[in-house]
C-alpha cells in the first residue's frame, strides 16, 4: 500500500469533500495502512474469542465514512480522528450487541478457575470504558476527546494537539488527567467531595 504525504492526503480528503469520488479511490490505499495499525491495536485489547477483526473493523470505518461524502476535511489529523471515533463506536457497538447475545444478557461470563481468584480490581471492559468516556466528555469534552485521539485513534500528542488546536502540554495535561479519572471511574473508588 502507498503512503502519502500529509500534504497529499489532505488534498485527496478536500477533493473527496468537494464530491470528487476519484479522490477517495486514490485516498484508500493510501491511509490503508495506518487505519489497520489502528485497527490491530484496538483488537489486542479486546478479550479472548472477540470474533471481530481488524480488517473488518477497517472495512466497517471506510463503508461509514462513504456516507461522509460531503465532509468539510481540515487535514490528515482531522480524518484519523474521525476514523478513531467511527472505531470507538464500531467496536462498542459490536461489544454491546455481543452482551444482549449472549446467554444472561449483560451479565459476565466468569470460568470456574477465575471465580477462585480473589482480586479488588474488576477487568474493564470496552462498554464500561465507554460509558466512563461518555461521563468525562459530558464533564470536560476537550479531555474526553484526548482520550478518543490518544487510545482510539492512536494519535501522537503532536496530531492530537493539531486536531484541538492546543499546545502539545495541554493535550499531555488533559491525557494524564484524563487517565486518572477514568482509573478512578472504573476501579469504582470515586472520591466524594466533603
Amino acid at each position: 500500500m502507498t503512503s502519502g504525504s500529509a500534504g497529499e492526503v489532505t488534498q485527496l480528503l478536500q477533493a473527496w469533500g468537494n464530491g470528487d469520488s476519484r479522490a477517495l479511490e486514490k485516498l484508500a490505499p493510501m491511509v490503508y495502512d495506518e487505519l489497520h495499525r489502528a485497527a490491530r491495536r484496538h483488537m489486542t485489547r479486546q478479550p479472548p474469542g472477540h470474533t471481530l477483526q481488524a480488517t473488518a473493523l477497517v472495512n466497517e470505518v471506510y463503508l461509514r465514512l462513504v456516507d461522509f461524502r460531503q465532509a468539510t476535511w481540515q487535514n490528515r489529523a482531522h480524518f484519523y480522528a474521525v476514523c478513531a471515533k467511527l472505531m470507538r463506536r464500531i467496536l462498542v457497538d459490536y461489544a454491546r450487541s455481543r452482551q444482549y447475545l449472549r446467554r444472561g444478557g449483560g451479565a459476565p461470563h466468569v470460568e470456574l478457575q477465575e471465580a477462585l481468584i480473589v482480586s479488588r480490581e474488576a477487568p474493564a471492559g470496552l462498554v464500561p470504558l465507554d460509558d466512563a468516556l461518555e461521563a468525562l466528555t459530558a464533564l470536560d469534552p476537550r479531555k474526553g476527546q484526548v482520550v478518543e485521539l490518544r487510545y482510539f485513534g492512536g494519535l501522537s500528542v503532536k496530531e492530537s494537539a493539531e486536531v484541538l488546536k492546543v499546545s502539545e502540554e495541554t493535550v499531555l495535561r488533559d491525557w494524564r488527567l484524563a487517565k486518572m479519572w477514568l482509573l478512578n471511574e472504573l476501579s469504582g473508588e470515586k472520591q466524594h467531595e466533603a
